[in-house]
């Protein structure tokens, strides 16, 4: 019995260098995991900023026409129907017209044979859309500011439609898109067709994006459709959540 505690005694010291070696495996397993944390930066390449412009709605023989008009920079990216006539015509003309207008990148299109009468329309609505886009200048700093913090800028969006005002002149309704508790972009769900709204309608937009509110001029020659218009902003102004 005196013999054996000797080796019992070397078999434990012999143990002690293996016990102290071990935790060097596992510092070396968390240097690993680390690495991983570098790449979300890949993710962080901004998108483009598309804006959404609705053009104005033209009433013609065969129907209400109006489109819908998505920009990607000073890009037409695309352009949809929010209302066309119910004829085989023009069903068969639409993505004719479309087609044209993304190679032109403009209204400066040609009519389809046999849909006369929505072509003209369609052209007349799409050209409101684009003289209703907010100026590039604007959707460049957002996109640089954006750059810093997207998904934060993009959280803060929010579209509010105003109430529809009845004028002698026609129906007039706006669409609001705020950034945060800024006024970014107007553009119109409806509004008169007449040539003094259709010029009235930028001044009106640039005066609201100035003013950050509902307190601007009427426009001379436009003073009913300017009426409609500032009562519709201020209904989305307050409908903002």
């Amino acid at each position: 019995m005196k013999r054996a505690i000797p080796v019992l005694v070397l078999t434990v010291a012999g143990l002690i260098p293996v016990w102290r070696y071990a935790p060097s495996t596992d510092t070396s397993s968390t240097t690993e995991v680390a690495e991983p944390a570098s790449t979300p930066s890949a993710s962080s390449s901004g998108g483009t900023s598309n804006q959404v412009v609705a053009g104005s709605t033209i009433k013609t023989e065969k129907g209400p026409v109006q489109v819908e008009v998505t920009f990607d920079g000073d890009k037409i990216s695309s352009v949809r129907m929010l209302q066309q006539p119910n004829h085989p015509q023009t069903k068969a003309a639409v993505p004719k017209l479309i087609a044209e207008t993304l190679t032109a990148q403009s209204a400066d299109i040609d009519a389809v044979s046999g849909a006369t009468i929505t072509s003209e329309g369609y052209v007349e609505s799409l050209q409101a859309a684009i003289d209703a886009k907010p100026a590039s200048s604007s959707s460049s700093s957002s996109s640089s500011s954006s750059s810093a913090s997207p998904s934060a800028s993009a959280a803060a969006s929010q579209v509010v439609a105003g109430s529809t005002v009845d004028t002698e002149k026609g129906a007039v309704q706006v669409e609001v898109t705020f950034e945060g508790d800024k006024i970014d972009a107007v553009r119109m769900l409806q509004q008169p067709n007449h040539p003094q709204t259709k010029a009235a309608v930028p001044k009106l937009i640039a005066e609201t994006l100035d003013a950050q509110s509902s307190e601007i001029d009427t426009v001379s020659g436009a003073t009913i459709t300017s009426d409609g218009y500032v009562e519709s902003l201020q209904a989305a102004i307050d409908a903002k959540g």
